[in-house]
């Protein structure tokens, strides 16, 4: 199966030197994959991890996402801060220091999947791979959880590839 058909991937990317520092590693091998997937406990999407042997994490240039609801962040959107990698390195990556399981063990998100992306409210929503319906095997959905609304979840996108691709540049909405 094809991933990211007819997306362009040139300019997704914004690698300025936070980026660099704090979420971009070198593209994961399979043991590494592997590896992740045992300690998060779930298979990760295929697509994400197509996109992560790519560009191992980051920070899009594109970093909203339009929603039907309104949620804390917006009335008609969320935002995100960098998208995680796969690895242990980075700080803001699946296995680092403020990866996936620090998010259900320090902050106490619902472990209803894996940590993703962070967003501008300083970990107070985080976005997910939900794989409370398809089970650790299936294909998550994407979610958006707020914190500061009682754990909160607001369903984003039917899957990673689609959330991807809905990424919009924030001047839309402003």
């Amino acid at each position: 199966m094809a991933y990211f058909e007819n997306f362009d991937l040139t300019d997704f990317w914004d690698d300025d030197e936070y980026a660099k520092e704090n979420y971009i590693s070198a593209p994961p091998d399979d043991e590494m994959i592997k590896q992740i997937e045992t300690q998060l406990g779930y298979k990760l999407p295929s697509s994400y991890i197509w996109l992560m042997k790519q560009h191992n994490g980051g920070v899009p240039h594109k970093t909203c996402y339009p929603t039907s609801v309104p949620t804390t962040w917006a009335e008609d959107h969320i935002a995100i801060t960098g998208i995680y990698g796969i690895g242990f390195e980075k700080s803001y990556s699946l296995g680092g220091d403020t990866g996936s399981e620090f998010w259900l063990e320090e902050w106490e998100y619902p472990n209803i999947g894996v940590a993703i992306a962070d967003t501008p409210t300083a970990g107070h929503n985080m976005i997910f791979l939900d794989y409370r319906e398809c089970g650790p095997e299936g294909e998550p959905c994407v979610v958006q959880i707020d914190q500061e609304n009682d754990y909160e979840i607001t369903w984003v996108a039917k899957d990673f590839e689609s959330f991807i691709r809905g990424l919009v540049h924030e001047d839309e909405f402003e």
